[in-house]
């Protein structure tokens, strides 16, 4: 008892003994007295009980398939039950599935075109119309225990986990289809463990609240088949273009086996084994009972329509598709995100004006019709009021280029804004100018034919288009490039474009270059029709749109651009005074005499426009590359382009050079009279006194007799912009990953 006594006293004095060394450590005159402050105690030793008996070796064994439980059995477990109890499968009547959206013209009734979901151009069909041959084909192919199985499959989850531990490619196989629905409906297709425990749960508790047939209809409507279909309906037209409720066992089989690997088995390419895969599901359903041996015999592979005779009402091959493109753009950019526009139904009302789209159409038609098949055209109509696009025209090729947002040079068509900086520095419309050649940096600057005014207003050497005088001009002004740069932006010309590299209207993103005023930078049809609209709205600028009003099916409103009081959504921004009202009504009024002037193009029924041609030349040939047309009355502003693809010169079918007053004056009239036709004849502001000194000097014929291939005696011919080569920039544009085309210009 003593010496027990006498030892817990000893153990209990311990921590003392501890704390006087400690005390005595810091008294050490040795230590000093900075390091003694810093010094800690030490803590005691823990002293092994004697008493406890060393751990066997069942007893560690034991310890570590414990700890190896909870890790691996316990804890997944449990994460498992929080999954199955967290998990919300909806009602199978209450899945959104991906459906078409439809772009309508300005009247909410003529469609221009639909937006087919990436990856779902689907048509749910109820399972009563799916023959029964082709569901146990796909039972066959897919999941041939599906009507017994609780909607998982454990051996399969076991070969999955083992393929994404040792990294093999085909990871994450062995789903039953409802795995497969699960899968494609809910989770994506992230190939990680983590996920295929996710898909096992869920899949389990759907099995539980789903009846089977419910899951296998909507397998059925949402897997991917290949060749861009979705669902069994659109697949059943891709391959055999007809109804799902005429399809025969072989089609169904085939349909099948296209499932588990579409992309390698499509049967352009790769005929062989998808016939193989077909014989594997065929003899599936001989093992499930479901097929006599005899039929399976008898059953001969169906015929399948190739690629080119597809059906594809869905996809807008032509002109409409670049209208598509812009209007799902401007989608997401107004905060529509891509679920509500893959799944909405949405009712997408434009700006297109249907009857001023038609009449772009048939002009660019008519007039193309029959001339070298190198030509190419763009025609872009803005409302100057609102900015609503009401026509747009980029080609023929609904999804190929977009030449209504190519990057082209504009030659003379850039002269109103070099009037504009003109008139910003107190430079009036009828200063007088030289018209006699000017010589700049080595270059001789002159006119077409060695025209001349001698020394004419500014007005009338808009009209005259006369190189001489404005490039004079510019070299006049104080920082004379910079401030046609400045105006061009002010009235709508974008900073940045596509394509271009750095700021546009710059040299290499610098300072312009006083060829600035010929029309040397590149700019994109639209942009011209917007800059052009600015200075038909009395210098108010206005942002291009696509878009008006945009319903669900369900009728929620997701964006609507009509009276204030009624927006939604993301709003316009209000016009912009970007010009000063005086000076872009003196303009417009400069601009006024050009259409009569150019060949005879005014306007149907004495209606007034302003307007600007402009002609470039093919590099240091003779020959023409870009020639455009643009002008606009109070209500609409139009911008025709003609040129190619691969910056060719540019002629008739007569061998004629195509200059501004040409072609795309011809377009531009067509257009404008049919798409102005039965509305009100309207009257730019003003007069100013720049009508009058610009007064037509010129006598012109008028009418249709006029024949612009072969003008009479004497009759303007548009000036060609005879521009240095412009600076270095991307020949190519890319439109789709790995895919670039030329640049036009």
């Amino acid at each position: 008892m003593i010496v027990g006594s006498f030892g817990k006293r000893r153990r209990q004095a311990a921590p003392y003994a501890s704390l006087a060394g400690w005390n005595e450590l810091t008294t050490s005159p040795a230590r000093g007295k900075r390091h003694a402050h810093s010094a800690k105690p030490s803590r005691p030793t823990p002293t092994p009980d004697p008493n406890r008996p060393p751990r066997t070796r069942a007893e560690r064994i034991r310890r570590l398939v414990l700890a190896l439980f909870v890790i691996f059995g316990a804890v997944p477990l449990l994460l498992c039950v929080l999954v199955y109890w967290s998990a919300e499968i909806p009602d199978p009547a209450a899945v959104q599935t991906n459906q078409i959206a439809t772009v309508l013209a300005a009247d909410g009734s003529t469609v221009i075109a639909k937006v087919v979901p990436p990856n779902g151009n689907r048509t749910p069909i109820p399972l009563a119309e799916v023959p029964q041959p082709v569901r146990d084909a796909m039972l066959s192919a897919e999941d041939r225990n599906f009507y017994s199985n609780p909607g998982y499959s454990t051996s399969g989850f076991l070969r999955a986990a083992r393929d994404n531990l040792t990294g093999r490619e085909n990871a994450g196989g062995g789903s039953t289809i409802t795995q497969q629905y699960v899968k494609n409906a809910f989770l994506g297709s992230e190939r990680t463990l983590t996920r295929k425990m996710r898909e096992l749960v869920i899949a389990a508790k759907m099995a539980r609240q789903w009846s089977k047939d419910d899951i296998l209809a909507a397998y059925l409507n949402t897997i991917y088949y290949g060749r861009g279909a979705y669902g069994i309906a659109a697949a059943t037209k891709a391959y055999f273009n007809k109804p799902v409720n005429q399809l025969t066992l072989a089609e169904g089989a085939v349909l099948a086996a296209l499932v588990r690997t579409p992309s390698i088995l499509d049967p352009e390419t790769h005929l062989p084994d998808l016939t193989a895969r077909w014989q594997y599901v065929l003899d599936g359903m001989v093992e499930m009972g479901v097929l006599a041996p005899g039929d399976r015999d008898a059953t001969k592979f169906p015929a399948i329509i190739p690629l080119s005779e597809i059906p594809d009402d869905n996809v807008a091959r032509g002109p409409e598709g670049l209208i598509r493109a812009q209007v799902v753009r401007e989608l997401r950019s107004a905060g529509i995100s891509e679920h509500e526009l893959n799944t909405g139904a949405l009712q997408i009302i434009t700006t297109i004006d249907a009857k001023a789209q038609q009449s772009v159409l048939d002009a660019v038609r008519g007039r193309l019709d029959g001339q070298p098949p190198e030509l190419r055209a763009a025609v872009v109509s803005v409302d100057p009021r609102s900015g609503a696009v009401r026509a747009y025209f980029g080609g023929f090729d609904g999804i190929g280029y977009d030449f209504a947002q190519a990057p082209l040079q504009t030659g003379s068509a850039f002269k109103p804004f070099a009037a504009i900086a003109a008139q910003q520095q107190s430079v009036p419309m009828n200063r007088m100018l030289d018209s006699s050649p000017v010589t700049d940096r080595g270059t001789k600057i002159t006119n077409v034919d060695g025209e001349s005014c001698g020394r004419c207003s500014m007005a009338e050497a808009l009209k005259r288009s006369l190189n001489t005088s404005f490039y004079r001009l510019t070299m006049s002004m104080f920082d004379g490039p910079k401030a046609i740069a400045d105006a061009a932006h002010a009235a709508g010309i974008p900073e940045e474009i596509p394509g271009v590299p750095g700021k546009t209207l710059t040299e290499d993103g610098g300072r312009p270059l006083n060829g600035i005023v010929l029309g040397q930078y590149l700019v994109r049809p639209i942009d011209m029709a917007s800059a052009y609209a600015t200075i038909g709205a009395s210098g108010m600028y206005r942002q291009p749109y696509f878009v008006q009003r945009v319903v669900t099916g369900d009728g929620r409103v997701l964006l609507d651009r009509g009276a204030p009081d009624q927006q939604v959504g993301k709003q316009l921004p209000a016009g912009q005074q970007r010009i000063p009202r005086t000076i872009a009504e003196n303009t417009t009024q400069a601009m006024t005499p050009i259409a009569a002037y150019s060949n005879g193009h005014a306007l149907a029924g004495g209606r007034p426009s302003a307007a600007k041609t402009g002609t470039t030349q093919l590099g240091e040939s003779k020959q023409n590359k870009d020639a455009w047309m643009i002008g606009f009355t109070p209500s609409l502003s139009t911008a025709v382009w003609i040129g190619t693809e691969q910056s060719q010169p540019i002629r008739t079918a007569r061998g004629s050079d195509i200059y501004g007053a040409g072609l795309p004056a011809d377009i531009w009239k067509q257009v404008m009279d049919n798409a102005l036709d039965g509305t009100p004849v309207e009257q730019f502001p003003g007069p100013g006194a720049a009508a009058a000194q610009a007064a037509p000097t010129t006598s012109k014929p008028s009418g249709g007799s006029y024949d612009i291939l072969n003008p009479p005696q004497g009759a303007p011919r548009e000036p060609v912009i005879i521009i240095p080569p412009a600076p270095e920039g991307p020949k190519e544009m890319e439109i789709f990953p790995g895919l670039s085309i030329p640049v036009p210009g």
